[in-house]
């Protein structure tokens, strides 16, 4: 059964400057001038729209503002280079959605309720070393949360990122799986210590 997720589109009213409006293109569209999404101004100045798309699909996408000028994405997950346009598109993974199940109680043979918790998808941000850019990524490949990124290797974190089609070699996630185990078991002030001596994701040089 193909599941879809509702994902909204934000175009900054930095980029959107004078524009009015913008066609939202990409993959999910065929790139169709005819089949675009048109994309309003919100009263912040930004363009949005919201558009189904499937999950567990990566999709590229641009934007056409009505003032002839096509952008890109400021908050994009990542970009894969066009080398023969001289472009860059935009690139969006869209992650299965979590199911959101209010904690129920369960009856214990002696007649006492336990309740059960849902766990939710980790901000991956806080590990050091990991930006919004490679959150993207690593959700991608289904690493949701800290227990799942403890238990990568940094081997495979770093085949992930060299397969992304983006340049991330400088990226080092050497110490990643040790900081989202502290990050799992609730070790704040351990990580924070051991953030200290990092500088993105890799021990200081002297």
């Amino acid at each position: 059964m193909i599941m879809s997720k509702k994902v909204k589109f934000i175009l900054d009213k930095e980029i959107v400057a004078d524009a009015t409006e913008a066609l939202l293109l990409g993959e999910f569209n065929n790139w169709n001038s005819d089949e675009a999404i048109t994309m309003k101004k919100a009263k912040d100045g930004s363009l949005q729209t919201t558009v189904a798309l499937e999950e567990g699909r990566t999709y590229q996408y641009r934007y056409l503002l009505n003032d002839g000028r096509w952008v890109n994405d400021g908050n994009a997950q990542y970009y894969n280079p066009i080398p023969a346009l001289q472009v860059e598109n935009c690139v969006i993974t869209v992650t299965a959605e979590e199911p959101k199940v209010e904690a129920k109680p369960k009856t214990k043979s002696n007649g006492t309720e336990v309740h059960v918790a849902v766990a939710e998808s980790d901000d991956l941000t806080k590990i050091e070393g990991i930006g919004k850019k490679i959150a993207g990524i690593l959700q991608g490949e289904n690493i949701l949360s800290f227990t799942d990124l403890s238990k990568s290797t940094a081997k495979k974190i770093r085949t992930i990122l060299d397969n992304s089609g983006s340049n991330l070699k400088l990226s080092d996630p050497t110490t990643w799986p040790a900081q989202a185990k502290l990050a799992a078991a609730g070790k704040w002030e351990e990580l924070k210590k051991l953030q200290a001596e990092l500088k993105g994701g890799k021990a200081k040089t002297k």
